[in-house]
């Protein structure tokens, strides 16, 4: 061949044969950035071989660290949380093993005990729930951590909870309706959600997400930080349309109950909102521009009108007499 032949190469054929091409110069530093670059929540997930329940649930125990979006879009996790998270023994079963959760049934399978007897357990607040949903029929299910479990059960302290009769002073809490699940669920969702913020106007609206409306009302007075409180709320998870029988239920095991937690969380409300107005005060809008007052235009002024009835002015009897002596 003459030294002005051009040979092409056929990248597919290079490819085939395990010869890599290298990218330009130019795209390279770009792919190696998107490469680094954040990743959103369910990209995360596929990342670690989570299903989204175990990844949010492996998020809200601090298994896996997130971190704000800098154009605002919730939370992300870094590249470098994900090589961490991979990195750690025993992935993905450990991780997986930590955020698994069970039942009542599955639950007292693992804690060798009858169902009946779990739910007493889980009632006086013995052992806590970590998440929860309504099924078809619109009951609440109740979610446990299967590793907290094993720990109760195994614990020497807990021998005589998990055999016998339940003692008298707990059973007699029982027989009048104690039911700490739905409290305790409230007390361990807020710190997950606590967690994940340092903002004191966003630490003091989760607070405000756990209290009725009219009892944060009654704290802030002032409607411009009701509204930012609103604008800062952790979203809330949906169940069933808006306004149906399901969405009730849930609201309200998601809504302070208890007199004793209402006053708690509104003294903590109280506090967090004194911090939050310390560090800056809520947005409010813009006052507007005074404009300038233009003076209204007044009356002429002008010789006072005479009567419609009167003539011209008459001279004076002596300059008319004058005037007729002097022609």
């Amino acid at each position: 061949m003459s030294g002005n032949t051009i040979t092409t190469i056929d990248q597919s054929a290079t490819s085939a044969a395990g010869i890599s091409v290298s990218a330009s110069p130019a795209t390279a530093p770009a792919e190696a950035g998107a490469r680094r670059m954040p990743l959103a929540l369910s990209r995360a997930a596929r990342e670690l071989d989570l299903k989204r329940g175990e990844f949010d649930l492996a998020v809200q125990l601090g298994c896996v660290r997130t971190i704000p979006d800098e154009g605002g879009g919730g939370r992300r996790v870094s590249r470098t949380e994900i090589d961490r998270v991979r990195s750690e023994g025993g992935y993905p079963e450990a991780l997986r093993d930590r955020v698994k959760a069970v039942g009542t049934r599955e639950g007292a399978a693992l804690m060798e005990v009858t169902t009946a007897r779990f739910t007493r357990l889980a009632r006086l607040g013995l052992v806590v729930p970590v998440k929860f949903y309504l099924n078809r029929y619109r009951a609440v299910v109740w979610l446990y951590l299967a590793e907290e479990l094993r720990q109760f059960a195994a614990d020497k302290d807990n021998a005589r909870l998990l055999s016998g009769r339940t003692p008298e002073g707990l059973r007699d809490q029982l027989d009048e309706g104690l039911d700490l699940r739905p409290r305790n669920w409230r007390g361990r969702h807020m710190g997950f959600l606590l967690r994940q913020t340092e903002d004191p106007w966003e630490r003091a609206a989760v607070v405000a997400s756990l209290l009725d409306p009219v009892e944060v009302a009654e704290i802030v007075r002032d409607p411009y930080e009701r509204a930012h409180l609103n604008r800062c709320r952790p979203e809330r998870a949906s169940h069933g349309a808006p306004d149906s029988p399901a969405a009730h239920t849930a609201s309200r095991i998601m809504t302070a109950q208890d007199a004793d937690e209402i006053s708690w969380l509104r003294a903590d409300l109280g506090q967090l909102l004194a911090e939050a107005r310390d560090l800056r005060p809520a947005p409010r809008p813009a006052p507007r521009a005074s404009q300038p007052k233009v003076p209204r235009p007044g009356p002429a002024v002008g010789p006072p009108n005479r009567p419609a009835t009167e003539g011209p002015e008459r001279p004076r009897r002596l300059l008319g007499w004058l005037r007729r002596k002097n022609p």
